[in-house]
């Protein structure tokens, strides 16, 4: 068994609230509630869940964009966490992030070329002018895009060749581990197949791992080797993606999965609504964050105790009391 090229353990972040004339911190919101997993080198990890369950923030934590409240992120035998300024610029080569908005992420008052470039010059990755420019331009036919393209402007392009911009800006320090951050999300769905195959291909060229921040659970199933479904800070399952979409174990898990859209109109999948809006992270419920909304629960144990995440299979994990 290879080792993992990323462990993260009990990843907590917690945003103050601040309020009064002196803006002193009244409360907090619990954004990542200790999340935990591991990734082996060359797998792709789906995360998904509700929009605001701490996906995107959990990503964030993991590249240090965001300080982590508690809880250790190891990356290739190296802690992320307790990094210095000049450990982290290291690991930034080998750590990069695909943002969701290809309009807010690229600078609009910089070419394409400087765009890419940046990163070539920060880890002095070109010798020369002429190594520089061959290297963009590589980049750029990399992930479909013509040589000519350096000199342009982000505002010349279409969503789906900004997010390939952001690609390429990513690929330029040739990273290990890539965050994909709700990268096709803001795509139309033409161009996210696009962009999922051009990931996929990349992936398979360069060797590279993914954490795949997503809430369409369909785009999930296709691009990653396991998957992990997040409610509320908390991580409520993993398993391959097969066993997971073909036998979820966790409530939340199976109401989501019945939302899902089937193409073929004989095929009847029964609705499991969920009563309730997502609870408040500035304060989430006692025990089982979910207890509120879920179906099963269990007056008494669910409302009480934090479930841990349990083997319910081979490789397949569940945070549930009366599951797995």
């Amino acid at each position: 068994m290879s080792t993992p090229l990323l462990q993260v353990s009990n990843l907590v972040k917690h945003f103050p609230i601040r309020g009064g004339l002196l803006q002193r911190v009244v409360d907090q919101v619990h954004a990542v509630d200790g999340v935990s997993f591991d990734l082996m080198p060359g797998e792709t990890l789906g995360l998904v869940g509700e929009s605001g369950c701490g996906k995107s923030t959990t990503g964030r934590c993991i590249l240090r964009l965001i300080e982590p409240t508690a809880g250790e992120v190891i990356f290739n035998g190296q802690n992320v966490t307790q990094a210095g300024k000049a450990e982290l610029r290291a690991l930034a080569r080998d750590m990069q992030i695909i943002f969701q908005d290809p309009y807010a992420s690229l600078n609009p008052r910089m070419t394409v070329g400087a765009i890419i470039g940046e990163a070539l010059t920060i880890h002095k990755l070109a010798p020369n002018a002429k190594a520089y420019h061959d290297r963009i331009v590589d980049l750029l036919e990399t992930v479909g895009l013509a040589a000519d393209h350096m000199r342009r402007y982000p505002h010349e392009f279409s969503g789906g060749q900004r997010q390939r911009i952001g690609i390429a800006r990513a690929l330029a320090v040739s990273p290990k581990l890539v965050i994909c951050d709700e990268a096709v999300s803001a795509l139309d769905v033409s161009i996210q197949a696009q962009v999922i195959n051009l990931l996929e291909d990349l992936q398979q060229q360069f060797g590279l791992t993914y954490v795949f921040i997503a809430h369409d659970l369909s785009v999930v199933e296709h691009t990653s080797d396991r998957v992990a479904v997040m409610y509320l800070g908390r991580i409520v399952e993993i398993a391959s993606s097969k066993d997971l979409y073909t036998r979820p174990q966790h409530p939340y898990t199976e109401a989501l999965l019945s939302a899902v859209p089937i193409p073929d109109p004989t095929v009847k999948r029964r609705r499991i609504p969920l009563q309730g809006d997502v609870p408040s992270p500035i304060h989430p419920p006692p025990g089982c964050h979910f207890h509120t909304r879920c179906p099963i629960a269990r007056k008494g144990q669910c409302d009480v105790l934090k479930p841990e995440l349990k083997l319910a299979g081979d490789g397949h994990w569940v945070a549930c009391h009366l599951r797995g």
